[in-house]
């Protein structure tokens, strides 16, 4: 045989282009589970010996999740004056100083126009957008900072939760922000979030 592109001998070996002539006659396999009976799954072992059973606490690191009333916050605490220096040293690069520059995602509402040529209140931040406070812990603890997701402690993230709050006039300076306290925080943006009970068109559920 010869290769018709460089007109040399085919060095390809036989048992290969047979192997290859088998296969597309075979066709494809069909993994409809449809066609696989009883009968056949009888002699498959219990366990094909992949991974192992989840220990509670693998479980229990993987299920972080905080929902809107507060279940799945862990103990612990932080105050305003303590989530501004953490936010300084670990936040602000990526926010700006105040949450409100930049680069990335602003976290706080714009009240001065001046600084700005949007419309204040326009982007969605933190203070006129997100309609639970315990998101805010959520979204911290697994995703940021954005170099070392997960890294923080549970005091630290409670601690960033406050300042943030502060920043964005919800709650006042003294406000200390626990598994208690944070539920509690009334979102501005909470009432905006109506259930969506349109109908006549596909629903989804």
């Amino acid at each position: 045989m010869r290769n018709r592109y460089t007109d040399q001998p085919d060095k390809t070996p036989l048992y290969i282009i047979l192997l290859v002539v088998l296969c597309a006659c075979k066709g494809q396999p069909d993994f409809n589970n449809e066609n696989i009976s009883l009968k056949d799954t009888a002699s498959w072992p219990q366990s094909f010996g992949f991974g192992r059973l989840a220990s509670s606490h693998d479980i229990d690191t993987l299920d972080i999740d905080i929902r809107p009333d507060g279940k799945g916050l862990p103990y612990g605490s932080g105050t305003v004056s303590q989530g501004k220096a953490i936010y300084a040293a670990k936040c602000a690069l990526c926010h700006g100083k105040t949450g409100t520059e930049g680069p990335f995602n602003p976290l706080v509402t714009k009240t001065d126009t001046a600084s700005s040529s949007k419309e204040p209140g326009k982007e969605k931040t933190i203070g006129n957008y997100w309609p639970y406070a315990t998101t805010l812990y959520d979204y911290i603890n697994r995703a940021m900072p954005f170099n070392t997701p997960g890294s923080l402690t549970p005091d630290e993230v409670y601690s960033l939760t406050a300042f943030l709050l502060h920043a964005n006039n919800i709650v006042d300076s003294s406000a200390v922000m626990n598994a208690q306290t944070l539920p509690q925080v009334n979102m501005p943006a909470r009432a905006l979030f109506v259930p969506d009970d349109r109908s006549g068109g596909t629903e989804i559920k």
